[in-house]
């Protein structure tokens, strides 16, 4: 009986909370990406804003939604020292 209690108690889970932290993370640097994406609208339908090709929405954001879904894979792969 206190052999099944043991491994009741050793059952791990598949993330650690460092795991879920880095996720968080990455998941935050992606919204960070996608709210630098927003803007550059004409202020009236009949003008052209070039705000709309933008530096910041056209090549850093972008690059900061890649970076933000290549971190949050590596922190699902990520192991921990145990």
């Amino acid at each position: 009986m206190e052999n099944k209690q043991e491994e009741v108690k050793k059952m791990d889970f598949a993330f650690t909370k460092q795991n879920y932290i880095l996720l968080i993370v990455g998941v935050a640097i992606i919204l960070i990406g996608f709210l630098m994406m927003i803007g550059g609208a004409p202020e009236s339908p009949d003008k052209f804003n070039p705000e709309v090709f933008s530096f910041r929405r056209i090549t850093l954001a972008p690059i900061t939604v890649l970076f933000g879904f290549v971190f949050v894979i590596w922190a699902i792969m990520k192991k921990t020292k145990d």
